[in-house]
């Protein structure tokens, strides 16, 4: 019965390590996404912003210096 209960704490002992490991790669893995998002907003507006105008008649869009 001793030995059960030195085994059963152990593995308790074990499990909390591992969930404790996992909630920090969890932390880390929200850290990056929330940047990535952030990245991504930015490109997102940086595009918007060279997108041609849909206001102004085509004609009046300055072309691309490779014409």
């Amino acid at each position: 019965m001793k030995d059960r209960i030195i085994e059963l704490e152990l593995r308790f002992m074990h499990q909390e390590q591992t969930i404790q490991e996992l909630n920090e790669t969890v932390y880390r893995q929200e850290q990056i996404i929330a940047r990535l998002e952030q990245g991504f907003s930015m490109i997102s507006e940086q595009l918007r912003t060279l997108d041609p105008s849909t206001t102004r008649d085509p004609d009046e869009e300055e072309r691309p210096p490779h014409y």
